[in-house]
């Protein structure tokens, strides 16, 4: 589904992914207040999962500020998650478990809570609204904070650490079908001015279309390889323990590898089509400008690739949630 958005335009997708984790959030929250927070089914959250937020320890809740940015699509929204590491009386609250030095939390507040900054003016996913936010000392009661560490509904394939991860890939996917497709289109269509030669008999468009396929198939294809070994296990009633180290580590590098490939086909194919490519009426431009920004997102960074090493190597990765690991 997010593909088929993304094909369409890649900030409907992304947004779309961003409102779609909602159900996922549920998994980890106090069931008994789920109904209490989602009254309908179409209800919204979006927000910024890193612990950029400060949340001091009262009665009952917390008191939370703190400025987040990217918080893509929170005018939309009916709630606002956002990441902040606790505090008591002024010090780093450690867990009392001793599994962690100094917690973070997701804290759930609703957008009226919360204040926008209109600085979203971005090379690409110009349609995402993701602007940085604040919260300024708003009162989260216990029971709507949660961590992804903790589930509190049923043990499912969709209530794991690494889930709200999984279907952001699907946008790059959508953007790479939708450019290839249109460089298809066009190659049919056109003859080359000076040789008279059509494009669909030309070496170096058959040569640029054939390679870009190939990379987006075995992009794609990773992807479902991976996450479907990973929903088998899961379904099944096992965990993410029961994956072999290489089967763990397949998903984080095909979600990264289907951002990073997207980005080099729709590189490669503005190449290909050259001045039909560089006005802003060609769809072009704006596959080009949105892969070249998405690309920026967490998960397609080296960071990805340095925990999934240190992962394979028997080490501790620094970005554990993307492999699923909570301790």
């Amino acid at each position: 589904m997010v593909e088929a958005l993304a094909y369409g335009d890649a900030s409907a997708a992304w947004c779309g992914v961003i409102g779609a984790n909602t159900g996922l959030l549920t998994n980890f929250l106090d069931q008994g207040v789920v109904k209490e927070v989602y009254p309908r089914p179409d209800m919204i959250t979006a927000g910024v999962l890193a612990p950029a937020g400060r949340a001091e320890r009262v009665p009952g809740g917390f008191r939370l500020s703190g400025r987040w940015s990217f918080g893509s699509g929170i005018g939309h929204s009916d709630w606002v998650t956002s990441g902040a590491f606790v505090f008591q009386d002024g010090e780093p609250y450690a867990s009392p478990d001793g599994s962690n030095p100094h917690e973070s939390r997701q804290f759930l507040v609703p957008c009226d809570q919360v204040e926008p900054v209109d600085n979203w003016n971005t090379t690409g996913l110009c349609g995402t609204g993701s602007c940085d936010y604040t919260i300024t000392d708003v009162f989260v009661p216990e029971e709507h904070t949660f961590t992804f560490y903790e589930p509190r509904g049923r043990i499912s394939p969709l209530a794991q650490p690494d889930s709200f991860m999984r279907a952001l890939c699907g946008v790059p996917l959508g953007v790479a079908r939708a450019a290839l497709d249109h460089a298809r289109g066009i190659a049919l269509t056109r003859v080359d001015r000076m040789t008279g030669v059509a494009w669909s008999d030309s070496f170096r468009v058959q040569l640029a279309l054939a390679e870009c396929e190939a990379d987006y198939n075995a992009s794609r294809s990773a992807v479902y390889a991976a996450m479907t070994r990973q929903w088998e296990v899961l379904a099944a009633g096992g965990t993410l323990d029961d994956l072999t180290t290489e089967e763990r580590a397949a998903s984080p590098l095909a979600w990264l590898h289907a951002f990073r490939t997207a980005r080099s086909v729709v590189n490669r194919l503005y190449d290909l089509l050259q001045t039909w490519s560089i006005n802003r009426s060609s769809p072009m431009d704006r596959w080009l400008r949105d892969t070249a920004t998405m690309c920026q997102n967490l998960t397609a960074q080296d960071a990805v690739l340095e925990s999934v090493g240190a992962y394979l190597l028997g080490g501790t990765p620094k970005f554990r949630i993307s492999l699923g690991i909570s301790s």
